[in-house]
């Protein structure tokens, strides 16, 4: 028995629930005497454990903003890396794109004589050995000196820089010289030098900067390469006017080219009979250069279609045993031996999903927390270091960032093959079982811990009779059907039954005995409602019902004391008063407001001083008041309790998305009316249900916030300068449907890093003047464009001054639904026209055309005079609810 099942086991007895006769609390106080006895023997096994862990030195700290290496014995002896330096050139599929572009990069540089950094970063198996080592060789010659040395997860610095001292033609140095030394003769060597060193497989930043204290800056146009598996140690390498090359996947093409090549010694061949299967296996691979060279060697001149069958059904955790496929698994493993302790178990858990999944980080994290994988630090919620977590995984290339909003990752993939070597992992450690209906990836010495069930038959699933449940912490139900059998796992932490189909309420009748639970996620079936006696559920943190039939929550939701993390459907109702009761709530995702009276709910969030994101939407169902003047009513009062929450002391996200029309028009709101006595902890606001008149002045004291989307009626200079002053905005995208005179001039926003912009109507110019977004880099506009006087004489926007920007997408509508044809543009000729006034970038843009916004592709004016007339309303019908 373990720890945690004894902890457990003392809860469920501990305070019996319901009526219980008087021999039952007997029978309780003899088990309770048993688990003492069980927790004693533990606790002098942790004691033994700790003596150990201090007679060793053992160091298992993490520092969070140092990347550093984990000290382990399981590296292995030769590097499995070492044969990308020596593969041979025409064996290389892929490679020739990213080599020119890094070689332009250098070209673009040549006049800098100051010392430069590019960084390469990429998850491991994905070429960034080959691409420098290549990079390497054809530029070697255009420097006095120059060489390559690779790092290692513990790097022995002395034998590093010996090997630097030797490549660059250095032999003042002796044997016995230590780390200084060694540091302070290659500097002086290099000190007159143009060199060019490429440093291979940076793990952390302590081993960087170290390593480049030899490499002197002597203003002679010297240049490095690093290449590394985590991103910030990338950032970190070229931080100093240096540049970071994202290594990318290999197309299909160059996909099928490799493993054909690799198979058959030629690419040139024609299999008809492989072609299905051979698709297959590179979706596997996803693009992976080491994946589809590991796979091709165990398809080497092999044309029977049922041995390629065999091979894709192999891929999987008997790939990561198979012994051709070693060194794919040595350079994965390097990637996993590297992480600290938590991360590995946070890894770990991602075995819980199906292949190809898009995992939603806020279910990951929320997960996370319930297995108690995540600990509080001071001043930060669980789910805070839980994002932490997420971002390190991505950093580190483990997983792939999915649905990036505002430099933000909503959801995350695993590659199939990194799915692969932690799923054999996972079953090697006992971590988590798999079953599909059929079998069972399972130590039958070992209890099983955590399951999850994959049945894709309609029939019911049976479970195993020999399985035991009693210590399953963790049920995933990601697919098919399924009887309740999880109410024999009575020491369920998380319940997740998001894939389970047809279940319904009365599968949900006893799910109250399960009192230890932390997460429930209800599933896809016919569940329309909770039962009365949810309360019972009294450790639950995290209740998703997303894509249940679930109308109106019961009151009895508001005792249930720790429940922190809501996900309910906008058209769930709240009985009146029980929003004001959930104490404990962090998360509402997402309150409907659902009929005009349930407006009055919103001042009950004031109550909530745990409450840190809060997203409100308009239900599909609710009504357009009987007349304009009642429109503004409701929404006058509706936008008081919203600024009631602005203010909020401990409000971090607050979201009002979609869009909101009455009669066809925006009832605009003003914002002047909020106050701010106390400092605002706002991160995250986004008004894109509501069109206000102007941007309130207070916003530029907004001291917390990086995020900001609004709808504008009109923009004008004092919006810009407000908007521009605020200190720590990153990310700002705005709606706006005309500009003062026909002009939107940027200027300000010292910190701004991404700015969309959608013009709704045309007529309107943008320019950005000198010195504006200074550290701008990714710029996003949508632009209707449908003759010649829409950009308004505008000459190239201003872009040339963006002097940061690395990314411009723009997307053209050209559509004219009410213009006559011979007066209008093509898309075509749209989109050359905005290639034209962009002119000669540094960067090359993103430019595609559209049609969704056909009626929006008309001067503002006659947009208003076109809905008057369909609603039988006056232009002033649209002003300000003052």
């Amino acid at each position: 028995m373990t720890m945690e099942d004894c902890i457990n086991d003392f809860m469920f007895f501990a305070e019996p629930t319901g009526f219980k006769g008087f021999f039952q609390k007997l029978r309780n106080l003899k088990l309770r005497h048993e688990i003492a006895g069980e927790i004693k023997e533990l606790k002098a096994r942790a004691i033994e454990a700790s003596k150990r862990h201090e007679r060793y030195k053992i160091d298992g700290g993490y520092m969070p903003f140092v990347w550093r290496s984990t000290p382990s014995s399981s590296i292995p002896a030769i590097d499995p890396r070492l044969h990308a330096l020596y593969v041979e050139v025409d064996k290389l599929v892929g490679i020739g794109g990213p080599k020119e572009e890094i070689i332009e990069w250098f070209q673009k540089n040549n006049s800098s004589q100051q010392l430069k950094v590019l960084s390469i970063v990429g998850p491991g198996g994905l070429g960034k050995t080959t691409l420098a080592n290549q990079v390497y060789n054809t530029l070697k010659t255009q420097y006095s000196c120059a060489t390559l040395v690779s790092v290692s997860q513990q790097p022995d610095f002395r034998k590093i820089l010996r090997e630097i001292a030797k490549g660059v033609g250095m032999t003042s140095y002796r044997s016995d010289d230590d780390v200084k030394q060694l540091i302070d003769r290659i500097r002086e060597y290099l000190q007159d030098k143009r060199y060019f060193v490429v440093v291979d497989d940076v793990w952390g930043t302590e081993a960087w900067e170290t390593m480049r204290l030899a490499f002197v800056n002597n203003n002679c146009g010297s240049r490095l390469i690093a290449t590394t598996r985590v991103s910030p140690v990338a950032s970190y390498c070229s931080s100093q006017g240096g540049h970071v090359y994202q290594m990318k996947p290999l197309g299909f093409t160059d996909s099928k080219r490799l493993l054909l090549a690799r198979a058959f010694g030629s690419d040139n061949l024609h299999h008809p009979h492989l072609e299905e299967v051979s698709d297959k296996i590179l979706g596997k691979c996803a693009g992976l250069p080491l994946a589809i060279i590991t796979i091709s060697s165990l398809l080497a001149d092999r044309h029977a279609v049922e041995e390629w069958n065999r091979v894709l059904a192999g891929i999987g955790a008997s790939l990561a045993k198979d012994p051709l496929a070693g060194n794919m698994t040595k350079i994965l493993s390097l990637s996993y031996i590297d992480l600290p302790h938590h991360l590995r178990t946070c890894l770990l858990y991602l075995t819980a999903f199906p292949e190809d999944t898009i995992i939603k980080k806020r279910i990951l994290i929320s997960r996370w927390i319930a297995e108690g994988f995540i600990h509080e630090k001071q001043g930060r919620s669980k789910y805070e270091v839980g994002e932490d977590y997420f971002n390190d995984l991505i950093n580190r290339s483990l997983i792939q960032p999915y649905k990036v909003i505002y430099g933000e990752a909503k959801a995350c993939r695993v590659h199939d093959i990194i799915l692969d070597f932690i799923t054999c992992k996972a079953t090697e450690e006992n971590f988590m079982t798999s079953f599909d209906g059929t079998k069972l990836t399972h130590n039958s010495d070992c209890k099983v811990r955590r399951l999850c069930v994959i049945n894709p038959n309609k029939a019911d699933l049976t479970m195993p009779k020999n399985m035991e449940l009693s210590h399953v912490r963790s049920l995933t139900v990601s697919l098919g059907r399924m009887k309740n059998f999880w109410m024999f796992a009575p020491s369920l932490l998380t319940l997740d039954l998001q894939g389970c189909r047809d279940i319904g309420d009365w599968d949900l009748t006893q799910i109250e005995k399960m009192f230890l639970l932390k997460y429930l996620s209800l599933g896809q079936g016919n569940i329309n409602k909770l039962p009365k006696n949810i309360e019972q559920l009294q450790n639950i943190e995290t209740l998703n019902l997303r894509y249940t039939d679930i109308k109106e929550l019961p009151s009895s939701l508001a005792r249930l004391p720790r429940l922190a993390r809501l996900y309910v459907n906008k058209y769930t109702r709240f009985p009146d008063g029980i929003i004001g009761q959930m104490q404990c709530l962090e998360d509402l995702n997402e309150f409907g407001i659902s009929s005009w009276d349930a407006v009055k709910s919103l001042q009950e969030f004031s109550k909530l001083t745990n409450l840190r994101t809060l997203k409100v939407g308009c239900s599909d169902s609710i009504q357009d008041p009987d007349s304009v003047d009642e429109a503004r009513r409701q929404f006058k009062e509706l936008w008081s309790h919203v600024g009631t929450l602005i203010s909020s002391e401990t409000l971090h996200h607050l979201y009002f998305p979609g869009n909101r029309y009455i009669y066809g028009f925006y009832i605009l709101m003003s914002l002047e009316s909020w106050s701010h006595a106390t400092p605002c902890s706002l991160r995250k606001l986004r008004i894109s249900s509501w069109c206000i008149n102007k941007v309130p002045k207070w916003m530029s004291s907004l001291g917390n916030l990086r995020e900001l989307e609004l709808l504008i009626f009109s923009m004008e200079p004092e919006d810009v300068a407000i908007l521009g002053a605020m200190p720590v905005l990153l990310f700002l995208s705005l709606r706006v449907n005309h500009g003062t005179n026909g002009r939107i001039l940027i200027r300000g926003f010292t910190v701004l890093k991404y700015f969309k912009l959608n013009l709704l109507f045309c007529g309107t110019a943008l320019e950005f003047q000198a010195g504006a977004m200074p550290k701008l880099e990714h710029l996003e506009l949508e632009l209707p464009v449908h003759r010649m006087e829409c950009l308004n004489g505008v000459s190239d926007f201003g872009i040339r001054h963006l002097l940061a920007l690395t990314k411009l997408e723009v997307l053209v509508d050209s559509d004219n639904h009410y213009r006559k044809p011979d007066v209008h543009l093509t898309n075509k000729e749209a989109v050359r026209l905005i290639k034209t006034v962009i002119g000669t970038l540094c960067i090359s843009p993103t430019i595609s055309s559209s049609s969704r916004l056909r009626q929006r592709c008309i001067p503002f004016k006659e947009y208003i005079e076109y809905r008057t007339r369909r609603y039988g309303l006056l232009p002033e019908d649209v002003s300000s609810c003052n």
